[in-house]
Parts: structure tokens; C-alpha cells; sequence
């Protein structure tokens, strides 16, 4: 007997799961192609629910009574489940709104620094920009790890972040002496 009511238990938990999240799906997202495909998912799902109560209690009444209570228990879990996995997503940095624009401007900050970085004649024109010993520069590094994290991480202000950023590089660019005519957009060259 305790035998059969784990093995009817793991099969109504399982269907109650799967229907319950597919149900969800079509109804949040769309039907698909198939007009029907609600009923018939209703239809498979009941198909394994209905006899997992129903047997156990044929032989031994209060057992329907329990494998009700696992089923809409189960069904309550897995919707608490998509809920709560569909809250984090949202809260991905990827997924708010602006993010596209925000990452294209820590991109194109990101290629600013770099030119002091990677081309031989502005590092040593400005070398304060590659010093972290001199506070601009350090801060604009911190800002740098700081937009970067928030670019991952959910929960926080991305673009603040490479707000912070953009000021620290400008912050870091006039301390190091950088004329304005060189602060062009990356890609493009300074006038002389």
C-alpha cells in the first residue's frame, strides 16, 4: 500500500507539474498554431492526474483526500515557481529598457579609455591616464569595475553606473591635461 501511494504520488506530482507549467506558458504567451492545444493539454494532464487520485482512493478512502491536497499543493508550488523564476528575469540588466542604449555608451567609453591604453603616442602624451596612483585615475578605474558589475548584476543601476563612469573618465581626462580637441567620439580624429 505505501508502495502504490508513492508511486501514484510521484506520477500525480509530475503531471500536475508539467501540465500546470505548459497550461501557463500557453495561456501567458500564446496558443501556438494548434487552436486546441489547451484542451488537449488539460486532456493529457488529467489523463495521469485522475487515476493518481482516484486508485489510491479505491483502496483506502482518506488517500484521495491526500492526493487532492499533493496536486493542488503542487499545482500552487509550480505557479509560485514560474512566478518567482519570472521576477528574476525580469530584473536581468539585459532586460530593462534602455539597456541597449546604456551598453553602447559603456562600449563606446570603454574604446575612449582604451586609446590611452593601447596607442604608444597618447600614453605617453598623457600618462597620467594609465597612472592609478593619481585620483582621477583611480576613481575612473572603480568606475570602470563598478559599470561592469552593474552591467551583470540584477538589482542595480546600470545607468547610473556608466553615468559615474562618463564623468570619471571626463574628471580623469582633464586632470591628465587632455586638450578638449582630443576628447573627440571614439573612431573619429582630433582636429589639430
Amino acid at each position: 500500500m505505501p508502495a502504490m501511494m508513492l508511486l501514484w504520488g510521484a506520477a500525480l506530482v509530475l503531471a500536475t507539474a508539467a501540465t500546470t507549467y505548459v497550461l501557463h506558458r500557453k495561456l501567458t504567451y500564446g496558443r501556438g498554431q494548434e487552436p486546441d492545444g489547451v484542451f488537449w493539454d488539460v486532456f493529457g494532464g488529467l489523463v495521469v492526474v485522475t487515476p493518481a487520485i482516484l486508485v489510491p482512493a479505491v483502496h483506502w478512502p482518506p488517500a484521495g483526500l491526500i492526493m487532492m491536497f499533493v496536486g493542488i499543493a503542487t499545482a500552487a508550488a509550480t505557479l509560485a515557481s514560474i512566478r518567482k523564476v519570472e521576477r528574476l528575469h525580469a530584473a536581468e540588466p539585459r532586460r530593462r529598457t534602455g539597456f541597449a542604449d546604456d551598453a553602447a555608451r559603456h562600449e563606446n567609453l570603454l574604446e575612449q579609455w582604451s586609446r590611452y591604453e593601447l596607442d604608444p603616442a597618447r600614453t605617453i602624451d598623457f600618462p597620467a591616464m594609465t597612472d592609478v596612483r593619481s585620483a582621477e585615475t583611480a576613481a575612473l578605474t572603480r568606475a570602470m569595475r563598478e559599470a561592469e558589475f552593474c552591467k551583470v548584476t540584477a538589482g542595480t543601476d546600470y545607468r547610473a553606473a556608466v553615468e559615474r563612469l562618463a564623468g570619471a573618465l571626463e574628471a580623469a581626462e582633464r586632470a591628465a591635461g587632455v586638450p578638449a580637441s582630443s576628447l573627440a567620439t571614439p573612431g573619429s580624429t582630433p582636429c589639430p
